[in-house]
């Protein structure tokens, strides 16, 4: 196998790795925000946080290291509609990204200390769990669109 095809796959991989596990887990987080079980919710949370760090942190990094590479190798300037569309809507999902990574921490320990000290979830609590939401959406849609633009390769302008 040559290199390009090996960087090639390794940039698939970790597109899945990054789309499905930010997926899996707001689709957990969402259902378990809803349920009356703080205990649940301390789980499912205390798990997000963990997918996000261990799975979703590394193909953040991995998937511009091998775009980059894949577009220098192909020939394809980063001026290329296409590509510097699907680069601006990559930046606008790791913008929603990062607040949601620190929405997640303060959710997952108000509701671990909650359990841990059988008080009610703080006031905030509603209000960290309405802006990760809010940021959700934009973020996987500009996600969606990425792997659009990358299997398409539309001319868009220019």
């Amino acid at each position: 196998m040559n290199t390009y095809l090996l960087v090639k796959w390794l940039h698939i991989v970790s597109s899945v790795v990054l789309v499905g596990t930010g997926f899996g887990s707001a689709f957990y987080l969402f259902f378990a925000n809803r349920s009356a079980s703080l205990e649940a919710r301390a789980v499912v949370a205390r798990l997000v946080v963990r997918a996000d760090l261990w799975f979703t942190t590394p193909a953040v990094v991995v998937q511009p290291l091998t775009g980059f590479w894949l577009a220098h190798t192909a020939g394809w300037p980063l001026a290329t509609p296409w590509l510097a569309a699907s680069l601006a809507l990559y930046m606008l999902a790791g913008a929603c990204w990062l607040p949601v990574l620190w929405l997640q921490l303060q959710m997952a320990r108000d509701v671990a200390a909650a359990v841990a000290t059988g008080r009610p979830l703080s006031v905030q609590y509603r209000r960290w769990q309405q802006g990760w939401e809010l940021l959700g959406y934009p973020a996987f849609a500009s996600m969606l669109a990425v792997f659009f633009l990358m299997v398409n390769k539309p001319p868009l302008w220019g």
